[in-house]
């Protein structure tokens, strides 16, 4: 299976493209914004595109020729305003779907914000509450798909060393888990058929990646 990850150059997209690259049974196409990311993803001998998720939907669907899955892990990042969390958040992950529907690429991986429902929303700082809308709605957009889809809700991330334990259910107390377990839940989903159609939450914990989301 050839996977298309989606803000491949973020730190849960290198971990995850490595850790595909490690498998057997998938390969992955790294879709970046400049060129000159290209060279991390050279040497794990991952194809890139380069493609903007500000561009129209038929230029994103460009990406998606050859790939069985995708992994929708963009963000704008922390630096950015609402307007670019609107932009690439919400319209990007819309795009990234409509996309998928029109090259008839069915499996798709959505990594939200941990909490994602009205209640968050209202809850929200609001600094932070433009960022839980646009995830909220490219949540919601997803489910209303047909798209062979898994929503995961990562809990607080840190740049920590992974361990490959996790907690995963569709409602966790929140806490912190490395980018690099979350990378390992996102490869434990794509190879288990049984995360179709399921969305949890993840944070670290006491089970094996591959027995938490087993017992989804």
């Amino acid at each position: 299976m050839k996977v298309l990850v989606v803000g491949a150059n973020g730190q849960v997209g290198k971990h995850l493209v490595q850790m595909i690259q490690a498998s057997e049974s998938l390969k992955a196409k790294a879709m970046i914004r400049k060129e000159e990311q290209a060279s991390y993803f050279n040497e794990l001998g991952a194809e890139t595109v380069v493609v903007n998720l500000e561009d129209n939907t038929d230029t994103i669907a460009k990406a998606f020729s050859d790939v069985d899955a995708v992994v929708f892990t963009a963000g704008s990042g922390p630096n950015t305003g609402p307007d670019k969390t609107i932009l690439i958040d919400l319209d990007g992950a819309v795009k990234t779907i409509e996309a998928a529907k029109k090259t008839g690429v069915e499996r798709f991986v959505m990594i939200s914000s941990f909490d994602t429902t009205r209640k968050a929303i209202q809850s929200a700082p609001s600094s932070f509450a433009p960022y839980v809308v646009a995830k909220h709605y490219a949540d919601d957009w997803l489910r209303r798909t047909n798209l062979d889809y898994t929503i995961i809700h990562p809990g607080i991330l840190t740049n920590d060393k992974g361990n490959a334990q996790v907690e995963a259910a569709e409602a966790v107390d929140r806490g912190e888990i490395p980018r690099e377990d979350v990378a390992a839940v996102i490869l434990a989903a794509l190879k288990n058929e049984s995360t179709i159609g399921k969305e949890f939450q993840i944070v670290g914990g006491k089970e094996s990646v591959e027995k938490a989301i087993q017992s989804l």
